[in-house]
Order: structure tokens, then sequence, then C-alpha cells
């Protein structure tokens, strides 16, 4: 019994987020390009983000990652693709990577996400210190 308590236990630490902080960021936003949504939620002890929607998906649900620059990953489905993962930090910047533009098919190791306020998120996705894009994501729910 004490086995099943323990495990609960662990299982519903894992599933909430990395601390208070964190569940700021935690939902969905609605993201600058083809009027996707990300859903970020925690991942461990980070968080991490993934497509929930997307205007190609709307018209075809099936959606691969045609874009990808690696080859060997252009028949993986858009839906739930993870687009940030392993950020850290808070309350209002945390910091991660890789963040991952599925229009592009660009990867950034590293990035940074910064609340705006409660509504507004700064993603920033860097492939060397001065090679960044910025984009601001308004929370969809």
């Amino acid at each position: 019994m004490l086995r099943v308590a323990t495990a609960l236990i662990v299982a519903w630490i894992a599933a909430a987020p990395a601390s208070a902080q964190d569940a700021l960021l935690v939902g969905r936003w609605r993201t600058a390009a083809q009027n996707g949504v990300v859903e970020i939620h925690a991942c461990g002890p980070a968080l991490c983000g993934r497509i929930v929607d997307a205007a190609p998906l709307r018209r075809n649900p099936g959606q691969k990652d045609v874009r990808n620059q690696d080859a060997s990953l252009r028949d993986r489905p858009l839906r739930g693709l993870r687009v940030l993962d392993g950020f850290t930090g808070g309350p209002a910047t945390w910091n991660g990577g890789p963040i991952y533009d599925p229009d592009s098919g660009q990867r950034a190791p590293r990035g940074t996400l910064t609340l705006v306020g409660r509504d507004r998120l700064s993603v920033r996705g860097c492939i060397a210190p001065l090679l960044c894009r910025t984009q601001t994501w308004t929370r969809a729910d």
C-alpha cells in the first residue's frame, strides 16, 4: 500500500507545474504565425509546448512537418508536435530550448519566454547570441 501511495504522489508531482510561478505560463497560447495554438504544459521539472491547432491543420488534420530541415522528420504530424522544450525559471522569464518553428523548419537551440502582462508572451529563439527572432503570443484560453 505504501508503494502505491508513493507512486501516486510521484505521479502527481510530475504532472504539476514545476512551481506555482510556472502555472502563470501553463495553458494555451495563440501564435503570431498561421493562427496557431501552442499548449504549454509541465514536462518533468520544466515546461514544454506542443501544437494543438493551426490554420493548416484545419484544412488538413493530418498535416505533416514537411518544412523540417531534417528530411527524416518530415513525416511526423504537426498536431501534438513539441515546439518548446525544457524551459525553467520564472516568475516573468523562463529559459530553455530548443524552440522549433514548423513554418520555417528551423530549430533554435535556446530560447526565452517572457510573460508580458497576464495575456501576452514574448517568445524568443536564438541560433547564436546575436541571431534571434521574437514573436508575441496571446493567451488563447
